[in-house]
């Protein structure tokens, strides 16, 4: 069975489990705290599994797998009976480029142990501008790749959506004024109406707190 690493409130972690659902897989949630003074990710159990020490890992038989990327293009190339990413190529690469920019230029920056790292060691608050300054520069990239459809590209769910919405609750949950992202706002709304999403989210998640 595959079994995923996960924190409930990763977003990293919430689009593979968005990927699991969609595609249908059977899998096990296996919890690991990244709350501060538990932090079990640096304990030398999971620390020995995965040395980055971070959160999702994806264990599949003999497989493992750090990068929450590239746990989507496994499950993608492994188990393609539900497919995420489009036939054609043009469109599937519009894809991994918004997926990327997700990933790569979002979230890397927004990621706990960077706001973590700005408040202690500037004493500054990270939320009071620089969160919202780096989602209002990539949301508004993201709103202009959209397509304008019920998902990301058009009416049928892709990885952009499993990307996006995970940023968009991070978003949403710091309170983020989100009227300029009137089509990634709908997008959201869509796709927190299926229940591969909804079993997904960090409130559905058995360590929520």
């Amino acid at each position: 069975m595959i079994r995923l690493y996960s924190y409930w409130r990763s977003s990293a972690a919430y689009r593979v489990r968005i990927a699991l659902n969609l595609k249908g897989l059977d899998h096990e949630i296996v919890p690991v705290s990244l709350a501060p003074g538990v932090s079990e990710h640096r304990e030398e159990t999971y620390r020995n599994k995965n040395p980055q020490m971070l959160v999702p890992f994806l264990e599949d038989g003999d497989v493992a797998i750090g990068q929450s990327l590239a746990m989507l293009e496994y499950l993608e190339e492994s188990y393609p009976a539900v497919k995420l990413l489009p036939d054609e190529q043009a469109l599937r690469s519009q894809v991994r480029a918004f997926c990327n920019a997700v990933a790569c230029d979002i979230h890397p920056i927004l990621n706990l142990r960077i706001l973590q790292y700005i408040k202690s060691e500037f004493e500054a608050d990270p939320f009071a501008h620089w969160y919202g300054h780096w989602i209002h520069e990539g949301f508004a990239a993201l709103e202009q790749l959209a397509s304008g459809g019920a998902y990301v590209f058009g009416d049928t769910v892709t990885l952009a959506d499993a990307l996006l919405i995970p940023q968009m609750y991070n978003a949403r949950r710091f309170d983020v004024p989100l009227d300029a992202y009137p089509k990634l706002v709908a997008v959201a709304d869509n796709c927190n109406k299926l229940e591969a999403f909804r079993k997904a989210s960090p409130e559905s998640q058995a360590d929520a707190d």
